[in-house]
């Protein structure tokens, strides 16, 4: 069996990374994304405006991500959501929606004791590439 070759994304329209490792990697057909926070990419700081503005953000930064890598959105088969208060998690759902409005990815959703930078939310996916 060949070995897949690893492509390493990196789009200058999302954060940077802030720790060692890559934006997204592709192997294949598959996109594989480094969670993100809701920074913006221009300033490097998270946004303000809470819960609502944080998941928005972190799906606006993947989107960059996924398409720099030959996808999008649309192709997204699987999420994982860390939240630092579960208590919060309509309203991070109402967001999400937002964003898959007929598409509906697997998902799991974690809560968790903290997150980078004090990140209310953090996301990352799997995706295919565009056919």
């Amino acid at each position: 069996m060949p070995t897949p070759s690893l492509d390493v994304i990196h789009t200058d329209h999302a954060p940077k990374a802030i720790g060692p490792y890559a934006q997204a990697i592709r192997v294949g057909d598959f996109i594989y994304t480094a969670g993100q926070i809701a920074l913006d990419p221009a300033a490097g700081q998270l946004v303000e405006g809470g819960i609502e503005a944080q998941t928005r953000q972190v799906w606006n930064n993947l989107s960059r991500v996924l398409e720099a890598a030959g996808s999008s959105l649309r192709y997204v088969v699987k999420t994982t959501v860390f939240m630092q208060d579960l208590n919060e998690f309509t309203k991070m759902n109402a967001v999400y929606a937002e964003f898959f409005p007929e598409h509906k990815p697997a998902r799991s959703t974690v809560g968790v004791a903290a997150l980078p930078r004090g990140a209310a939310v953090e996301i990352e996916c799997v995706a295919v590439a565009k056919a």
